[in-house]
């Protein structure tokens, strides 16, 4: 591993088992970057306990002490950068963020979401992907952008529908595939390999397509 390790602020809401997945990968040597923070706006969430259990700091920012979303982002602004961060990563961040913000990090910071983007953007993806009687579902990582879930397409993991699935089992199955894929785009940033150049997503100096790379189970170990 290089001396130099990408610095990553992880956003969150709740239990933050994508922040777990990320800290395991990291300690294991999977990853050379580290996280120097977490910041939440929900206080007493199981992700704060995560990070306080690997000794990561841990930052709450209550968006119901904001007048405004300008306000709380610009709050957010100064947290995140007192961390020097190369990367942001939300994992469960339910806030919707200004283009103040998303401008600010323009083509370092990652969302994932529980959908194959376009479809099923904002909340309740799982049942709604039942509803409308799709015979498959799964997780879509990309990069942020001021469009609500719109930013461009690195990676999406499928998973099949099965009869009489519920949306906690399809949620389930989802949150799998998530554990895998993020830990890994989050390395191809942090070794140089994934760029977002002109809003198009390059992999290796590569253009990927539209929906991005379709993840297959068998490659799902972090040397893709």
């Amino acid at each position: 591993m290089s001396d130099f390790k990408t610095r990553i602020v992880v956003l969150i809401s709740g239990s933050g088992t994508n922040l777990q997945a990320l800290i395991d990968t990291i300690e294991r040597g999977d990853i050379d970057a580290k996280i120097c923070a977490v910041v939440s706006n929900v206080d007493n969430v199981a992700g704060i306990e995560r990070a306080a259990n690997h000794g990561i700091p841990a930052f709450v920012v209550n968006h119901k002490s904001f007048p405004n979303r300008e306000s709380f982002d610009e709050r957010m602004i100064e947290i995140i950068d007192s961390q020097g961060p190369d990367l942001v990563v939300l994992a469960g961040f339910m806030r919707i963020l200004t283009p103040v913000f998303t401008d600010h990090y323009a083509g370092r910071i990652l969302n994932i979401h529980p959908s194959l983007l376009p479809k099923y953007q904002g909340l309740n993806t799982h049942q709604r992907a039942i509803d409308a009687g799709d015979n498959e579902h799964g997780a879509t990582i990309h990069f942020v952008t001021a469009d609500l879930d719109g930013g461009p397409i690195i990676i999406q993991s499928k998973v099949s529908i099965e009869e009489n699935e519920t949306a906690a089992s399809l949620a389930k199955k989802v949150q799998k595939q998530e554990h895998l894929i993020y830990p890994l785009v989050v390395k191809w940033f942090s070794d140089g390999r994934l760029q977002l150049i002109d809003d198009c997503c390059q992999l290796d100096g590569e253009a990927l397509q539209k929906n991005g790379i379709q993840f297959d189970q068998s490659i799902h170990k972090l040397n893709y």
